[in-house]
């Protein structure tokens, strides 16, 4: 078992002909992802070459789908197509869209994401790394290479943090790693994914990475204790941050006391979670946490 994506996962990339799509679909193949197939419109019947893989391009997703079964499209396309992209995806009605591009327009984030409510597709991202279930399927950008398959699971907003947290934790795994994305308008929220790890038997515990910004954290941890019962480890980057100072993410800016990492610090230890004031601290956390359950 895994969340959202598993060994039986079949990929396609919307953007596999273009630099980063080909670069990130290589990686995916090398680190043991079934990607069946490329979207690009208008050259459908190529194919492009893999190390010797040849992967088929289609001009649509929802002929890449009939033809070989996807059930997870990655979307590698400019910001300026990415609203198009994505809403070909859902009206295709592929169970898994996973948007990789970051500047994309908040009205067009905004515009797809009420086309995804009550779709037949999970939209993770924009902005976001992707996410991976070690040695299963990896779909985006995040480095194959860097754990292995464990039991914790990890829901994070920023791409970087999820490296970290994935490396040094390596030792012990993870059953899934979600990049949620950092913009104010994602598919895929914190609460969407802790309430899959809860119910993943092969998830024993949690690391939920969030940053200053929004009160996503605060309603995370409402929801942490009101319905988790796993064991939650939580960081939240941006301690330092002056208010009113916007954060890499286009979500991440403080007004007030509201969004502040010490205002979510205590909504999440007020719900039990463990918080660490650093990476590696937060990571130490888990570490003692996955030492008591194995003890």
């Amino acid at each position: 078992m895994a969340i959202f994506l598993n060994n039986a996962s079949k990929v396609i990339v919307q953007g596999m002909t273009g630099s980063e799509g080909r670069k990130h679909t290589s990686r995916m193949l090398a680190s043991g992802t079934s990607v069946v197939g490329g979207v690009t419109p208008g050259k459908g019947g190529q194919s492009v070459d893999f190390d010797g893989t040849a992967v088929p391009v289609f001009n649509s997703v929802g002929e890449a789908m009939a033809e070989t079964g996807a059930d997870v499209t990655v979307i590698f396309v400019p910001a300026k197509f990415t609203k198009a992209a994505v809403v070909e995806a859902i009206e295709a009605e592929i169970p898994l869209a996973v948007v990789i591009t970051e500047g994309v327009p908040v009205k067009d984030s905004a515009e797809f994401f009420t086309l995804s409510q009550g779709s037949k597709t999970r939209l993770i991202g924009p902005n976001c790394p992707g996410l991976i279930s070690p040695g299963q399927a990896n779909a985006g950008i995040i480095p194959a290479d860097i754990t292995q398959a464990g039991r914790i699971g990890l829901v994070s907003k920023s791409g970087t943090l999820t490296y970290q947290m994935m490396y040094e934790l390596r030792d012990i795994g993870f059953s899934s790693a979600v990049g949620i994305g950092g913009d104010p308008v994602i598919g895929t929220t914190h609460i969407d994914a802790l309430q899959a790890f809860e119910d993943d038997p092969d998830t024993d515990a949690i690391v939920m990475i969030g940053e200053i910004g929004g009160d996503a954290e605060e309603r995370a941890a409402d929801y942490i204790k009101a319905h988790v019962t796993k064991p939650v480890v939580g960081y939240v980057a941006g301690f330092t941050a002056p208010e009113g100072k916007t954060m890499g993410h286009a979500g991440a800016i403080v007004s007030g006391s509201s969004g502040t990492a010490a205002a979510k610090q205590e909504a999440l230890e007020a719900a039990g979670v463990k918080v660490g004031k650093t990476p590696s601290e937060t990571a130490q956390l888990m570490r003692e946490i996955m030492q008591g359950l194995a003890g």
